[in-house]
């Protein structure tokens, strides 16, 4: 079971096309073509908001090492892009970030702080790398300090969201918002 539905994943995965959908750095500058990069792909919002979501789901340290995690590495794999060395299936692996860290929230899994930071930075060096290719004419250290500042705001919206629902004693909602970003991510895959 788990071979089929890692090679119908891989399949699904592998038959995606990117989203170019971001503003022109000519017309709006280096730093506003960083910050809307993320807020423009609802790949990388599903993806951003649901890391928050899961660290506030696990709690404690993972509140911010989870998302510190995933902007530094994907500092990490922006950096290689710019260098010159990007990442192989880029887009299959965020829209495969989207549907995993869904999934995540979804069964409610609870990893070790230093397990789920390794997770969400792995997925994170492919979203960074994806920030690196669509660099364009724009300014890298602009673009770089855009497009982290946009990440670490849908972080901190998605650790409100996983704060509030669970201040409220709503896990099933919770974990119905993983649900709904998995399947979204899959939509995405499909489309």
């Amino acid at each position: 079971m788990f071979k089929r539905l890692s090679l119908t994943a891989a399949t699904l995965a592998a038959a995606t096309a990117p989203a170019f959908a971001h503003l022109n750095p000519h017309e709006h500058g280096s730093l506003m073509a960083g910050v809307s990069h993320p807020l423009f792909g609802w790949d990388h919002i599903l993806v951003m908001v649901a890391v928050g979501i899961w660290a506030a789901m696990i709690g404690g340290r993972a509140l911010w090492v989870v998302p510190t995690a995933f902007v530094a590495m994907m500092g990490v794999g922006y950096a290689m892009a710019v260098a010159g060395f990007p990442l192989p299936f880029v887009e299959p692996v965020i829209l495969a970030s989207v549907v995993a860290v869904g999934l995540l929230i979804a069964a409610a899994v609870r990893l070790p702080v230093p397990a789920a930071a390794a997770v969400v930075g792995a997925f994170a060096l492919f979203h960074g790398s994806a920030h690196g290719g669509e660099l364009g004419s724009a300014g890298a250290m602009s673009f770089g300090i855009g497009f982290v500042l946009a990440t670490a705001g849908l972080h901190l919206v998605g650790i409100g969201l996983g704060a509030g629902l669970a201040r409220v004693g709503s896990p099933l909602l919770v974990r119905g918002l993983g649900a709904a970003s998995a399947v979204a991510g899959l939509y995405l895959m499909a489309a």
